[in-house]
């Protein structure tokens, strides 16, 4: 089947292609693709692919597996030495893995730009470059995962079950941070990860659309809707953020059930922020950190968002003295973020109250509810300690409200990710039964 017409008209005006090629596997009619951009991972990419050889044969044939060997111009020796491992150790792998392929961004002219390179390019390049490869007579999907990140047996199984019966386009899979093997690390990845887990369920609690999980190993969707949000951003770092946001609003975003990712609780500085360098600062503290939002921040998060829903009145005054009785200091946002000037544009353009209403989530979007949270965070409540901030998120959700850090983690991820297994007889409260074995 041809390229429906919308995919051709993005790889020819958007797709991020040249001068890079699919080296590996030449077959063209793949139900999915698994994008795992590659940076310095020749130790753990393997254990990677290896996981996903665990699940159904039959599935494992129709996927795509895309690897992005990448660095920018400017890499360390041993950045580019270790990607040229990769490599040659991917031509050999795949001999036994017929449904391998890579991207060379790594040897010399096909490095990815200084300015602009980085995992969000890295990620668009395998992208991009997989819509040509999938059998487009089915329904395709694009997954992303990290080259440290393992999966389990059920991942493919899940997600096709999922995109087959979710009207959504686009989904998050659960995730479970692996245990590190220095308890100060280990400290590191708890905090950070009950910071992530804390932050969902505010926004969960406040009623937000954009309640999502964003970590780049977890995000799949349907590949026309990849298409219809404009592809991949080449942000260096955030882009997983950036994209299930315009996924959210373009389509939703669900989570698929049945199955959880694997990422490492490794240290890495390679982008400004995300998830390496905040466990790498975290576990340098030896004092509880002040991560998490103080939950006053979600309450008015949530006001705003009923009273914006509710309010029939085009007049954005009247909104702003409703606005200053949840917070004098929600006005002052609002008014930074020009609500004087996009309110009456709100009514004048959608009269029809959910038309509005989408039309407001539009405008109102993940980024703007952070930068709300940021501002109340800088100006009222600073943020707080997990072990502060999080019992009440847990109680006013229903959950078991315990202080301490492990305890708060295991209920988040129970209710998050399912119960743990009882396969191997451990209590709910260890991390190992959920780590691939």
């Amino acid at each position: 089947m041809p390229l429906p017409r919308p995919v051709h008209d993005y790889l020819r005006k958007r797709a991020a292609t040249a001068p890079w090629h699919i080296e590996g596997t030449a077959r063209r009619n793949y139900r999915g693709a698994i994008v795992i951009p590659a940076l310095a991972e020749s130790e753990s990419l393997f254990a990677t692919l290896d996981s996903l050889q665990s699940g159904p044969a039959a599935l494992r044939d129709e996927f795509l597996l895309l690897v992005v060997v990448n660095h920018r111009r400017n890499a360390s020796a041993s950045e580019v030495t270790d990607n040229l491992c990769t490599l040659r150790k991917l031509a050999t792998a795949a001999e036994t893995l017929p449904h391998l392929g890579w991207v060379d961004a790594a040897s010399p002219g096909r490095e990815l730009p200084d300015k602009t390179g980085g995992v969000g390019l890295a990620r668009k390049i395998g992208l991009d470059m997989a819509l040509q490869r999938l059998d487009w007579a089915q329904t395709p999907i694009l997954a992303n995962l990290d080259a440290d990140t393992l999966v389990r047996a059920d991942y493919l199984t899940a997600l096709c079950a999922h995109f087959a019966n979710s009207q959504p386009g686009a989904a998050v899979v659960p995730f479970c941070h692996r245990p590190a093997d220095d308890p100060q690390q280990q400290r590191g990845i708890v905090a950070y990860e009950l910071y992530q887990r804390g932050h969902v369920l505010g926004l969960q609690l406040a009623g937000s659309p954009y309640a999502f999980h964003t970590v780049g190993s977890t995000m799949a969707c349907r590949a026309l809707d990849y298409v219809r949000a404009g592809g991949m951003n080449r942000r260096q770092a955030g882009e997983d953020f950036y994209f299930l946001q315009q996924l959210a609003k373009i389509t939703g975003v669900r989570r698929v059930p049945g199955t959880v990712v694997y990422p490492s609780a490794r240290f890495s500085r390679r982008t400004p922020f995300g998830t390496g360098r905040s466990v790498a600062q975290l576990a340098a503290d030896t004092a509880p950190p002040r991560l998490c939002y103080d939950p006053r921040c979600y309450a008015v998060l949530n006001d705003w968002l009923r009273l914006a829903a509710q309010d029939t009145r085009e007049n954005p005054a009247e909104l702003l003295v409703r606005a200053a009785g949840i917070h004098e200091q929600l006005v002052e946002f609002l008014r930074l973020e020009g609500i004087e000037a996009v309110w009456p544009r709100l009514y004048r353009n959608h009269r029809d109250q959910s038309n509005r209403l989408a039309a407001l989530h539009g405008w109102f979007d993940g980024l703007k509810s952070t930068r709300l949270i940021h501002h109340l965070t800088r100006t009222v409540w600073p943020r707080q300690t997990a072990a502060r901030a999080l019992p009440p998120l847990m109680l006013r959700a229903g959950y078991p409200a315990p202080v301490d850090a492990e305890s708060q983690l295991a209920v988040l991820r129970n209710h998050q990710i399912g119960p743990a297994c009882t396969d191997c007889g451990l209590p709910v409260t260890s991390t190992c039964c959920r780590v691939p074995r």
